[in-house]
């Protein structure tokens, strides 16, 4: 049985000009499926090799075989980059010749043409290769990471009180709370974070801040080259709303307060009422 969007191991059972046939394993030779070769990346074929292709459909819907390996097989989350936008939706390249329909029932989110988001692949109902951005479903749990580890992930969805959904190293399910981030992110973007709890469900809980001295240190260089910039004033300070704070410094106001009087410890700025200076 040939399965579709997989590798396989078929024997080459007959050459033609424009490339090789490989065996479907039925009784019917009209099954057998092209290795054009343009496909066979450089590699001199015999009748009766075995080789290990990846099968597909092409432009015809006709069963087509490749050496060349993939960027993702079905069932795959991968980290893929959108190639086209059409009135049928978007196009994903996955190191073929053939790029792969993102249709628009399956995108969560606005797709962008050279962007990269998480997607899993799948066979869709004619049996043409497909991708979802909808990719909950296809995470795990784990607890095989210790509290405060750094690790990486991918952010593929914003809920609607702000929590970020990233999935940990492509695969793990994990969320960040909307005070445990404060720059500006999109579902596509790449993100290093820290592990803070696990809940009862399994899901991580990770947050992009640093750990608080570490933080102050940023925090207080971007106060700094702020300052820095706008001639040695500026008009935050210790009062400032919150969300002023977020906009201009993506930090916390807990986080901005401890830099500035990190930064007055050290006899570099002063606060009055209408903001703060370089000494």
């Amino acid at each position: 049985m040939i399965n579709i969007g997989d590798i396989n191991s078929l024997k080459v059972v007959r050459r033609a000009e424009f490339g090789y046939y490989l065996g479907a394993e039925t009784d019917n030779t009209s099954d057998d499926i092209l290795l054009p070769m343009k496909s066979t990346v450089g590699r001199a074929l015999k009748i009766d090799d075995e080789v290990e292709a990846f099968i597909y459909r092409d432009s015809s819907d006709r069963l087509i075989a490749t050496l060349k390996r993939p960027l993702a097989k079905v069932g795959d989350l991968a980290y893929l980059k959108v190639v086209d936008m059409t009135p049928i939706g978007s196009f994903v390249e996955i190191g073929l010749e053939r790029d792969i329909l993102v249709p628009f029932k399956e995108e969560n989110y606005s797709l962008e043409t050279g962007k990269k988001y998480l997607f899993y692949v799948y066979l869709d109902k004619t049996g043409r290769l497909a991708a979802t951005t909808f990719i909950d479903q296809y995470l795990y749990e784990t607890d095989s990471f210790n509290i405060d580890d750094e690790v990486e992930g991918t952010v593929y969805g914003i809920q609607t009180n702000g929590t970020l959904m990233i999935a940990i190293d492509d695969i793990y399910r994990a969320v960040i709370l909307r005070n445990e981030n404060y720059a500006k992110v999109i579902p596509g973007d790449r993100l290093k974070v820290r592990v803070k709890k696990y809940y009862e469900d399994g899901k991580m809980d990770v947050t992009a801040r640093k750990p608080r001295l570490e933080e102050r240190d940023v925090v207080e260089e971007q106060i700094l080259e702020y300052l820095n910039k706008c001639d040695g004033s500026m008009p935050y300070n210790d009062k400032s709303s919150p969300d002023d704070i977020k906009k201009v410094f993506q930090t916390s106001k807990n986080a901005f307060k401890r830099a500035l009087g990190g930064l007055m410890k050290s006899d570099l700025i002063v606060q009055d009422e209408e903001g703060t200076k370089l000494k």
